[in-house]
């Protein structure tokens, strides 16, 4: 089993930890720079959503507040 299929088997198991942990992370960092790099902290929590979500973390893709609804990754918000 290759390094992938295990970090995938224990995003299946525990995505919503993981995402979790995104947040908290992210809210630290945001905390540690006095709201500096704001935008910066939350593309990365964003980035790593959509890992979590496409890798086999628990859960729907939701759109997490991009500009007007859209998808930066070019898809839409679902009608």
């Amino acid at each position: 089993m290759s390094l992938m299929d295990k970090v995938k088997n224990l995003l299946g198991q525990h995505g919503d930890k993981v995402e979790e942990a995104i947040e908290k992370a992210g809210d630290m960092a945001d905390r540690k720079t006095g709201g500096k790099y704001s935008g910066q902290i939350d593309t990365a929590q964003e980035q790593a959503r959509r890992f979590v979500e496409r890798s086999g973390g628990e859960g729907e893709p939701e759109d997490r507040g991009s500009p007007g609804g859209a998808d930066p990754m070019g898809g839409g918000r679902p009608s």
